[in-house]
């Protein structure tokens, strides 16, 4: 009798072990009979499926399927049985899974065999893949991101070298030209060019391909250079207005993003009025006095506000709103990405981002950036421009690019230095070994043969310790690459320059 007792003491232990473990499961645990009914269930089992217990149980476990899985288990269970193959059990696979409320979500089902009493049962093992499946489609997100920045720059490598030469050849005909007319067209060229490499620093903005340059620039300026393409953006359903400070504290940020950022917030504004509306555009001086306020430490901030009269946003959605990835709007319509750039640049910014919102009342997104106190520079020798020339020094020209290395020639000539010129990093050591007089080596930094403007003026400054060097680029990815150009103390002059830029950073160089 106590050998009886014992066992049955030990029986209920492990039963009662085995509960705890069905109980505490984060996956939900079903067991059914040789017929595919439903013996028993776990409390995750009903939390997934939003059925009660008795709503389980003697129901055929197909009825938590869709089909074509709710007709194909069955068929699984009957081969199984009569021929042994195996297609679930012991496997496990992906399906689809039916909730009470009739909606359906990605789930992976494991079918495991056992035995009691000599009838064969079966235990499922159900995991909710939602979550999985929401990871796997943000990183291909991601991966599509990544592939448009890699497009976007190598585009604008080929775009900014075209405009370079389209601006370089303006300018050197306008130096030519006599009537007044003619100079006019000229102008109106080269603004149109102009007009080309901002659209380019835009694009690169948004692939997050830029080089950030944070400057000290005053938010009123911005608001004002978008107002005409806004309007054209926006629609004639949309009255656009702006409430500006007379008196804006400056801020120290990166302009292309904060145009990036103005021009997100008003499309998101648009996206929310389909019948129209209107659409403010604010600027503030404001100061905390606590930290924590607005999620910023205590301190001086401009404030850019952009406000609609839209639809508003629901609690659950404005909750998540700066989610990477987050949308409201169909599929192919957006990425999420928008509110989460313009949070990130805020915080690296050492700003912050934050939004009101009511439900048919309408949105305000406020970007704050802490203010910046210009330190005023020590007096120094100003620097050359287009009107001091170069005193005859040498100046050996890298490019691969035949037509703009033909024109950074003359443009250099046109500034007074002398010019020796190579095609290729290779020729350029060739160059240098043959003319060890030269003061300054001005390369391209992307080019083909192996050898790019960093190696060769690394390799040049070995051989040749005392000379100059300077780097062009309009290839943004490798302009991302900051840290190792500071690091070797070389400067970068972006494509597309105008010649003064070009006077001035020769004359910085050497």
């Amino acid at each position: 009798m106590p050998e009886i007792a014992n066992t049955d003491a030990t029986l209920a232990g492990q039963a009662a072990k085995l509960r705890a473990i069905l109980e505490s499961a984060v996956d939900a645990i079903l067991t059914i009979d040789a017929n595919g009914s439903i013996r028993t269930v776990n409390p995750a089992a009903e939390r997934l499926f939003g059925y009660t217990q008795d709503e389980f149980l003697g129901r055929n476990v197909h009825f938590l399927m869709p089909e074509p899985y709710h007709s194909e288990h069955d068929e699984y269970l009957r081969a199984y049985r009569s021929t042994g193959r195996r297609k679930i059990i012991g496997i496990g696979r992906e399906v689809v899974g039916r909730r009470a409320d009739g909606s359906h979500f990605p789930i992976h089902l494991a079918v495991s065999e056992f035995e009691i009493d000599g009838e064969t049962q079966f235990a499922g093992i159900i995991r909710d893949l939602s979550d999985h499946k929401e990871t796997e489609l943000a990183l291909r997100e991601v991966q599509k991101m990544e592939a448009m920045g890699q497009l976007t720059g190598g585009i604008a490598h080929d775009f900014n070298n075209l405009l370079t030469v389209i601006i370089g050849n303006l300018e050197m005909l306008d130096m030519r030209l006599k009537e007044e007319s003619h100079r006019e067209l000229a102008n109106e060229a080269l603004e149109a060019a102009e007009v080309g490499s901002r659209l380019t620093a835009r694009l690169l903005a948004f692939a997050r391909r830029s080089h950030l340059e944070p400057k000290s620039v005053n938010l009123n300026t911005f608001v004002l250079d978008l107002t005409d393409m806004l309007h054209r953006t926006l629609g004639e359903t949309i009255l656009l207005s702006s409430a500006l400070s007379p008196s804006l504290w400056t801020v120290r940020a990166d302009a292309s993003q904060i145009e990036s950022a103005i021009v997100n917030l008003a499309v998101n504004a648009r996206d929310a009025m389909p019948d129209g509306g209107r659409l403010v555009i604010e600027t503030a001086n404001v100061e905390f006095d606590d930290d924590g306020s607005e999620g910023l430490a205590a301190g001086e901030y401009v404030r850019l506000s952009v406000s609609d009269t839209g639809s508003g946003m629901p609690p659950a959605v404005l909750e998540r709103a700066f989610e990477p990835f987050f949308t409201t709007k169909e599929k192919g319509q957006g990425t999420g990405l928008g509110l989460s750039m313009i949070y990130g640049f805020a915080r690296q910014s050492r700003g912050h981002a934050a939004i009101y919102s009511e439900l048919g009342q309408g949105t305000t997104v406020s970007l704050y950036l802490p203010r910046h106190r210009e330190i005023k520079p020590e007096m120094h020798a100003p620097l050359k421009t287009i009107d001091e020339r170069g005193r005859g020094q040498l100046i050996l020209a890298v490019e691969d690019d035949e037509r703009l290395r033909r024109l950074t020639v003359a443009r250099l000539e046109e500034l007074g230095y002398r010019v020796l010129e190579a095609h290729s990093g290779a020729a350029a050591m060739d160059v240098l070994a043959a003319y060890p007089e030269v003061e300054l080596l001005f390369t391209d930094l992307v080019m083909p043969g192996g050898m790019s403007g960093y190696d060769l003026s690394t390799r040049a400054r070995e051989l040749f310790p005392g000379l100059k060097c300077l780097l062009t680029s309009g290839y943004a990815e490798e302009l991302t690459r900051a840290d190792k150009l500071t690091e070797a103390n070389l400067k970068v002059l972006r494509k597309p320059y105008r010649m003064a830029e070009l006077a001035e950073a020769i004359a910085e160089a050497l």
